[in-house]
């Protein structure tokens, strides 16, 4: 099954920054284009930003899934 993510997932995937934060992330042109842009906001598949943090962000990444 495929899992979703929004920007607030993302936050928490990125240790808890701020919304902000997250949004200029999610604005970088190597980090995963959104799945789809909905009324409420982008989401992205959760497999593809989790393997964005593996590979920007080391620290991040857990890596007990």
């Amino acid at each position: 099954m495929v899992e979703f993510v929004g920007i607030a997932e993302i936050r928490d995937l990125l240790g808890g920054v701020s919304r902000a934060r997250a949004s200029v992330v999610a604005s970088r042109r190597d980090f995963p284009a959104p799945y789809q842009v909905l009324k409420m906001g982008q989401i992205w598949r959760k497999s593809d930003v989790e393997a964005w943090i593996k590979q920007h962000r080391p620290d991040l990444a857990d890596d007990s899934k």
